[in-house]
C-alpha cells in the first residue's frame, strides 16, 4: 500500500489546520498551548464528541478565543495535584458547541487516559500536520526532518512533552509488619476489574524483613484511572492488610 504523502495528510486534515492558523496566526496565541488545545480537541472527537473542530470553523475570532480558553482550563486542571473545580465544573461554551455536556470533572476523572490521549496525538497527528504553520510562526529557518519532534518555544511540556515515566505504571506501598505478597497484590486488583500486567517487588530487601513497595504495570492506562478515580491515592486492603496506590513517578 502506498504511504500518504505529506500534501494529502494536509488535505485530510483541512480543517483542523485551519482551526489551528486561527488560533498561532490570527489570535496570535502561544503556539506549545494551542499544539495541546488542538490534541485534546482531536482527542475528544475520538472520545464521542465528533466535529468538534468543523463547528469551530464558522465561529467569530471571540468564541474561538474563548473555545480555547475553556481547553486551556481543562489542561490547568489535569496539571493541578489539587484543582478547585466549581460544583459543576461545566464549559459552557464547549458544551453549547458539542450539545452534549463537557466538564473539568470528566477530564479529572479520566486524568491519566487524557493525558495519555493528548500525548498520542501530539506525537501522531499534531508534529505531523501543523509543522509548517509552526514554522511560519516561530519564524524558523532549520530543515525540516519528517518524523522528529518540533523544536518550538514552551517544549518539552513539563505534562505532556518528552516525558518518559511509564504511563501504565502504579506505586505501591505497604504497613512494616503486613507483608504483602505479590499473589495478593494480582488478586487483589484482579477481584477488582483491571488487567496487571506485571508486579516488581521492591529488589534488595534485608534477609527477615518485607518488601514495602512494589511497581505494578497495568495493561492499560484506562486502568490506571479505574484504580485511582481522580484521587492521587487510593487505598485498599485483602487479608487485612492494607495496600496504598498512586501513579509512579519516575526519578530520574
Amino acid at each position: 500500500m502506498a504511504s500518504i504523502t505529506l500534501e494529502e495528510l494536509h488535505a485530510y486534515h483541512a480543517i483542523d489546520r485551519s482551526v489551528f492558523s486561527r488560533l498561532v496566526i490570527t489570535l496570535r496565541r502561544d503556539p506549545a498551548e494551542s499544539l495541546l488545545v488542538m490534541a485534546m480537541w482531536l482527542w475528544l472527537e475520538e472520545k464521542g464528541y465528533p466535529n468538534i473542530i468543523a463547528k469551530m470553523v464558522n465561529l467569530s475570532n471571540p468564541l474561538l478565543e474563548a473555545l480555547a480558553g475553556e481547553a486551556v482550563s481543562c489542561l490547568n486542571c489535569l496539571g493541578s495535584k489539587n484543582p478547585t473545580i466549581p460544583p459543576n465544573g461545566i464549559l459552557p461554551l464547549t458544551t453549547r458547541i458539542m450539545e452534549k455536556d463537557v466538564s473539568l470533572h470528566m477530564f479529572y476523572q479520566n486524568k491519566f487516559s487524557t493525558i495519555s490521549g493528548i500525548k498520542s496525538f501530539m506525537t501522531t497527528v499534531c508534529s505531523r500536520i501543523f509543522t509548517d504553520i509552526l514554522q511560519h510562526v516561530v519564524g524558523s529557518t532549520s530543515r525540516v526532518i519528517p518524523n522528529q519532534p518540533l523544536v518550538i518555544p514552551g517544549f518539552p511540556h513539563s505534562l505532556f512533552g518528552s516525558v518518559t515515566i511509564d504511563d501504565r505504571t502504579l506505586f505501591l506501598t505497604f504497613s512494616r509488619g503486613f507483608p504483602v505478597s505479590e499473589d495478593e497484590i494480582r488478586e487483589l486488583f484482579t477481584n477488582v476489574g483491571v488487567c496487571v500486567d506485571c508486579v516488581r517487588m521492591q529488589d534488595n530487601v534485608p534477609y527477615g524483613e518485607q518488601p514495602l513497595f512494589a511497581k505494578m504495570v497495568l495493561r492499560s492506562v484506562a486502568n490506571v484511572d479505574q484504580i485511582l478515580s481522580g484521587r492521587p491515592i487510593a487505598k485498599f486492603r485483602i487479608n487485612g492488610k492494607h495496600i496504598w496506590a498512586r501513579k509512579y513517578e519516575r526519578r530520574e
